[in-house]
């Protein structure tokens, strides 16, 4: 009995441990984005809802079929609004609804869309006062302050076109090792017709070992797009 009560121990370590934030961080690195979203709901803390939220995010970015992206992304914001109710104080929640509804723009209406801008800018300006050295926040700030920009209505919500490349560079030297940051730069140098930059940036991305699953398609998708850059 006394051998029997030990294993159970051993066990119920083994299911905590499977269903910590570390572990759920270790899932959505090794690209089992689905899953971690489904345990990360079930952890029912800021914690897990935050890794929920990035992995539904993910898993729509990357896997998900196109018919599917839109309610995979959905789910992203979801899941971060449970997280901010969980605590408001983490970061990560406010990024990860930013991170969502960035990209549940792409699929909404323009009027649905441009609704969607300062709540976008509100949960990123939050993630940068709780951690203003978010590198992640500031590639998403660069890429709003663009996107509203280049659609011709950014002073209609503060948009400004010069913090682009500024916030973009803030966030390489904050993490020049990751991947997507230098990706989204090279797409966004070359709306901007800046060519030669953009090829550095994609080429610069390319001679990064990737970490995680993420990683490998950020790299796909750098080859795609040098590719297609004349």
């Amino acid at each position: 009995m006394k051998h029997l009560g030990v294993w159970w121990i051993a066990v119920w370590v083994m299911l905590a441990l499977a269903q910590s934030p570390a572990a759920l961080s270790k899932m959505v690195d090794d690209g089992k984005f689905e899953d971690a979203y489904n345990a990360g709901l079930k952890l029912g803390s800021a914690p897990g809802f935050v890794l929920a939220a990035k992995a539904a995010s993910f898993y729509a970015t990357y896997q998900a079929r196109d018919n599917e992206k839109a309610d995979w992304f959905g789910k992203a914001e979801a899941s971060a609004k449970k997280a901010i109710q969980a605590d408001d104080s983490n970061p990560e929640a406010y990024f990860e609804l930013a991170r969502a509804q960035g990209r549940l723009a792409q699929y909404r209406g323009i009027l649905d869309s441009l609704g969607l801008a300062n709540s976008i800018k509100d949960a990123l300006d939050k993630t940068l006062k709780l951690n203003p050295k978010h590198a992640g926040a500031k590639v998403a700030l660069a890429l709003w302050n663009q996107s509203l920009v280049s659609k011709g209505v950014g002073w209609l919500y503060g948009a400004n076109g010069g913090a682009v490349i500024p916030l973009f560079q803030e966030a390489i030297a904050l993490e020049p090792d990751t991947i997507i940051h230098k990706v989204e730069y090279a797409g966004v140098l070359a709306q901007m017709g800046k060519k030669d930059e953009a090829r550095k940036q994609y080429e610069t991305a390319l001679a990064i070992a990737p970490k995680t699953a993420a990683d490998k398609f950020d790299l796909e998708r750098a080859k795609r797009e040098l590719a297609n850059l004349k």
